[in-house]
């Protein structure tokens, strides 16, 4: 596989993208983009229409696609961010005899090329817009945890978990070690940068980490990186799951976004002479994390299960704190300096629509640079031992406790809400609603087994 067209993030023209596409024998083309709710769609093209996807000329039905468009205004258009060209490894020998396979990311548009507001990649591409004219560019290193669980006869996922394995393990006790190497090993292929890989804390859960890059980038790659592992374990006969809370009494999988804005090259939450070697800018963009923690909840945590991953007991954050020692606050500030200070935002899990929790985060830290908040002392204790009353001293707060209160949250902040534009705000907020409604009314089996006799 060459290293380029093929590794995203590097500009080419069309008619580069056709000459390779041709050089390499790729038979079809993926047009990708995301729905409102973080489902990854693609239109594929046979090579007779390379050149019209290339120049964005095709359409697709906007009304079949969750949160966009109506029936009788359904013709939207594919523009290709030619940055994001690569062709795929064979997952499969099937799949190579079938015949190579390439992908375009893509916003959305109308028939009349006017950006539509309810694209998602687009929600982020514009708050990338407003920290550019401030000075500033967004970084993002991610880390992403998921569970690989088998299938049963029929070929269906299940709970049962792959291995009993837990944080850190090796070999034989970790079973998915290998299934990990090849996943890090086709990213590779595709352009990332792996930084490390390791089976997590619960028995199943795994965790691979890639090198940090520009916000846009970073969520296109996550978009990627779900896609991938879920191939990879659907070729060794595995569920991949990305659900935040699937099993009962151990950790739920997270994914932790280190954030930190570049100007000119530096790094502008680094200051050898602030407090905590922490810049102003640093601290007010905490600050504005901390304030709009609520609002920006239904984004980064978007599912009924996310609430169950955010309790007590499981290291993940459930209180709107920051530290620079300890991961039982909300906002961690990792030890490094320099060049390396940034900000990890704990809550955010893996089942997030990658675009919209970047542009809430991002959103979110520029209203506190923008305002010029300060964030409380750092909390230095662990907040899950602390008493209400402690907690109360320290103005610590509590995140959002179910989807419901989230989705309340983010209406109330016209920060968040305001980011993430009317169209998508509104059909993100109808779609949650009746999500909570659809839970709320269906009897669950823990509720049969404690009160069916006892009542």
């Amino acid at each position: 596989m060459t290293p380029t067209p093929d590794s995203p993030g590097t500009p080419h023209t069309a008619q580069d993208i056709l000459a390779h596409l041709g050089a390499e024998n790729v038979k079809f083309l993926r047009l990708q983009f995301t729905d409102i709710l973080g489902t990854t769609k693609n239109v594929e093209v046979p090579g007779s229409q390379f050149e019209k996807a290339l120049a964005g000329d095709v359409t697709f039905d906007g009304s079949a696609v969750e949160g966009f468009t109506r029936v009788e205004e359904s013709d939207m258009l594919l523009r290709p961010d030619l940055s994001t060209f690569l062709i795929y490894p064979q997952f499969s020998r099937e799949e190579g005899e079938r015949g190579r396979v390439a992908r375009l990311i893509c916003d959305v548009t109308l028939p009349d090329g006017t950006p539509f507001e309810g694209d998602p990649r687009q929600v982020l591409e514009r708050q990338v817009a407003r920290a550019r004219d401030l000075g500033f560019e967004m970084f993002v290193g991610t880390e992403p945890e998921f569970f690989l669980f088998e299938r049963d006869e029929t070929g269906r996922g299940s709970t049962v978990t792959h291995d009993k394995a837990g944080y850190f393990d090796l070999a034989p006790v970790d079973k998915g070690e290998r299934i990990r190497r090849e996943i890090a090993g086709i990213l590779v292929q595709m352009g990332f940068e792996i930084e490390a890989s390791h089976h997590e804390v619960a028995p199943g859960q795994h965790e691979i980490d890639f090198r940090y890059a520009p916000a846009l980038e970073t969520a296109d790659r996550i978009a990627t990186f779900k896609f991938v592992v879920k191939r990879v374990a659907l070729e060794y006969g595995l569920l991949a799951s990305f659900l935040p809370k699937p099993l009962p009494g151990v950790n739920g999988s997270g994914m932790h976004c280190h954030l930190s804005l570049f100007r000119n090259g530096v790094n502008a939450f680094a200051d050898p002479e602030g407090e905590h070697g922490l810049s102003s800018t640093a601290r007010h963009f905490i600050a504005g994390l901390l304030e709009h923690a609520g609002g920006m909840a239904a984004i980064t945590n978007p599912l009924v299960n996310s609430y169950k991953r955010l309790v007590p007991g499981y290291e993940a954050p459930v209180n709107v704190a920051w530290s620079t020692s300890n991961r039982s606050a909300l906002i961690r500030i990792p030890a490094k300096r320099g060049q390396s200070t940034r900000a990890e935002v704990r809550m955010p899990d893996p089942s997030c629509n990658p675009y919209l929790a970047l542009a809430a985060m991002l959103a979110a830290g520029l209203d506190g640079i923008q305002e010029g908040m300060e964030p409380p002392p750092a909390i230095g204790r662990n907040i899950f031992r602390m008493t209400v009353r402690e907690k109360r001293h320290h103005r610590i707060r509590e995140l959002p406790t179910d989807l419901r209160e989230a989705v309340d949250e983010l209406e109330k902040d016209p920060v968040i809400a305001g980011a993430l534009g009317e169209h998508v705000l509104d059909h993100f907020v109808a779609a949650k609603r009746a999500e909570w409604r659809e839970y709320s009314s269906a009897v669950h089996a823990w509720e049969l087994e404690r009160y069916l006799d006892l009542v």
